[in-house]
């Protein structure tokens, strides 16, 4: 049997910079790494590839909604039958993710018999978990899944922030094993769990979430971060993430934004340059992003 590590968290909290320490600090193990990226522009893929050239990336949804399940369900079947001596999958979901169903599909597909649920890890981080708890459902089942909760970013936060959190996630799963951290500097067993997963279930997302919309928007012409960054914060409201390569006026940039904060870094050229958006559904024409930068 091949054990499976799921990692799930809203967007923003920190995955991607979790899944490149792993890769880092694992170099030597035979581990398949898969991401899943809700846009269809794949930026968390080509980072982590950077690390491990042969990451698998499944982008444009979640990998356990209707319309890319096939699709999931296809690439571990030829991780079993290419990769045998597999030591470990890794799982990166996307930051929309219901978990729950994971256990109910390995067994339905009959992936099950090559492959057992390991671990499963959510990463929250403040601000988004306790702003958007009471209004976005999957950031509590991922929390409702999890053997591990890790509480990320935690040196941007007072200590009453990071308290109110830690009791809002026992509140949801007090026997999930709950670790404070600092860029994902967490030491879990990341294959190794005593759980069974059996009391999870759940259902595979429609293709179509009303709640979220996502796209891209392509920059061919040097623009200032700040354009960007005023166009968020006018939305505040709607949008959920944008991050993505581009040319500024100093040179090419990584641009980072989740309800967490801004980053941006200087990069090298990309060949995949532009920005990927997740908002909240309906709110395309007022934000009207393609248009405006």
């Amino acid at each position: 049997m091949i054990p499976i590590c799921l990692i799930t968290g809203f967007l923003g909290t920190g995955k991607t910079t979790l899944l490149k320490r792993i890769v880092e600090e694992n170099r030597d193990r035979k581990w398949i790494y898969l991401v899943n990226e809700f846009s269809a522009l794949d930026v968390d893929g080509a980072i982590v590839s950077k690390e491990k050239p042969d990451v698998i990336s499944i982008p444009g949804g979640s990998i356990f909604c209707k319309c890319l399940v096939t699709e999931f369900i296809g690439q571990m079947t030829r991780i079993h039958e290419r990769h045998a001596d597999a030591e470990g999958v890794i799982i990166e979901a996307s930051g929309m993710a219901d978990p729950r169903v994971i256990a109910d599909m390995l067994k339905e597909t009959g992936l099950g018999e090559y492959f057992e649920l390991a671990n499963i890890v959510s990463i929250v981080e403040p601000r988004s978990f306790l702003r958007l708890i009471h209004t976005l459902p999957n950031i509590i089942h991922q929390v409702e899944a999890a053997d591990w909760v890790l509480l990320n970013k935690c040196d941007l936060f007072g200590e009453e922030q990071l308290t109110e959190t830690e009791q809002a996630v026992r509140n949801i799963k007090a026997e999930a094993t709950l670790v404070r951290c600092v860029k994902g500097a967490a030491d879990f067993p990341i294959l190794g769990n005593n759980s069974p997963h059996t009391e999870l279930h759940g259902e595979y997302a429609e293709c179509r979430d009303p709640r979220y919309s996502s796209f891209s928007v392509q920059l061919p012409q040097p623009i200032s971060p700040a354009l960007v960054q005023s166009l968020i914060k006018e939305n505040d409201d709607a949008v959920f993430r944008v991050k993505g390569y581009f040319e500024s006026l100093e040179g090419p940039i990584y641009f980072d934004y989740s309800k967490a904060g801004f980053s941006i870094t200087s990069a090298v050229p990309e060949e995949k340059q532009g920005l990927a958006w997740i908002i909240r559904g309906g709110a395309e024409e007022d934000l009207n992003a393609d248009k405006v930068l």
